[in-house]
């Protein structure tokens, strides 16, 4: 017997590579492990698949530091330790290539920042061996894989996680990617029909545009065999959570979803939850506040098109932590 959508996607935790230095084993180059606030909050929610490709390729711990060395614009990148100049980019991307293959089907990944293997966008790339080269950011060499793989999948570090927007965003992703790979695996229309009704808002608050597009492609399965709908549908997908929603898309959707009740709210409560949707507009509360009023008032005025929206819950409520970096939480 087939269960409800709700139920079936509730029943199954999204599955996140993790580098193992965070909070799992010791084996950083200096012996030591990371800890990460987001990994440890995720344990009791995900199931974790760790990985340390530098002791995969046989890299003692402790160990002499390695580097990504990319001489010129033409050259490849290259894994370099530092001190022996042993060259190891081709064990690197030999275990890279194997371990990402064998893995089943996965949602997201948590990456070591900054490390010359898994980091991503904020390693150092040397331009040369010699002490006191010159450096640009960019990706690890197994960072450079995953991103390269798996395209539509959530991929961070841990330390852009510390930002409050970047984990936020990355949770989304995570849960809804989760979500689509659970009916992906069934493949019924009216499953991608419920999917699509739910995230609208959602979708609306990352890009229009692709809520459009998307739109039409549930509309085209009379035309369109389930397989092709379900493909489009994910490349689509990927294409709307590419970025980070503005702030100014999110009230956009938190006015149009005032509008559902706003004919049964008093002059004062319309001014209260207009004033805390402006405050959210100057950074002086977070996106939550505004977020848990609106969803407040749909609950005591029974607005099931709103209840059921994943705007307003997009992944475990336990997960959402206000605490910031300091970069920023709005903007």
């Amino acid at each position: 017997m087939k269960l409800p959508y709700k139920e079936r996607i509730n029943n199954v935790k999204p599955v996140v590579v993790v580098s193992r230095c965070l909070g799992f084993e010791a084996c950083r180059y200096n012996g030591q492990m990371d800890g990460c606030n987001l990994v440890e909050k995720l344990k009791d929610f995900v199931d974790f698949i760790t990985v340390c490709p530098e002791v995969a390729i046989g890299l003692e711990i402790p160990r002499e530091a390695i580097r990504v060395i990319k001489e010129d614009d033409l050259a490849p990148l290259k894994l370099v330790q530092h001190g022996t100049e042993r060259e190891l980019s081709k064990e690197m991307y030999e275990f890279g290539e194997e371990f990402l293959l064998s893995l089943p089907k996965v949602d997201g990944f948590i990456l070591k920042s900054k490390s010359p293997s898994c980091g991503i966008k904020e390693v150092k790339i040397y331009k040369g061996t010699q002490k006191g080269s010159a450096s640009v950011k960019g990706n690890g060499l197994f960072g450079e894989l995953v991103i390269s793989k798996f395209p539509n999948q959530a991929i961070e570090d841990d330390g852009r996680v510390k930002n409050y927007n970047i984990r936020q965003h990355f949770l989304t992703k995570l849960y809804l990617m989760k979500n689509f790979r659970v009916i992906s695996e069934s493949m019924f229309i009216e499953d991608l029909v419920e999917f699509h009704s739910t995230n609208k808002l959602l979708l609306m608050s990352y890009n229009q545009k692709q809520l459009k597009i998307l739109g039409s492609i549930v509309g085209s399965h009379g035309e369109l065999s389930v397989q092709r709908v379900y493909e489009e549908y994910e490349i689509n997908l990927a294409l709307a959570l590419n970025k980070l929603p503005r702030y100014t898309s999110n009230i956009n959707v938190l006015t149009r979803s005032m509008g559902y009740f706003s004919d049964k709210l008093t002059h004062r409560e319309k001014e209260f939850i207009l004033d805390t949707i402006e405050q959210y507009r100057q950074s002086k509360v977070p996106f939550s506040v505004p977020l848990y009023v609106i969803k407040s008032n749909a609950i005591r005025f029974e607005e099931k098109n709103l209840i059921n929206q994943s705007f307003f819950e997009p992944y475990p409520l336990e997960l959402d932590n206000v605490t910031d970096s300091g970069k920023g939480l709005n903007k």
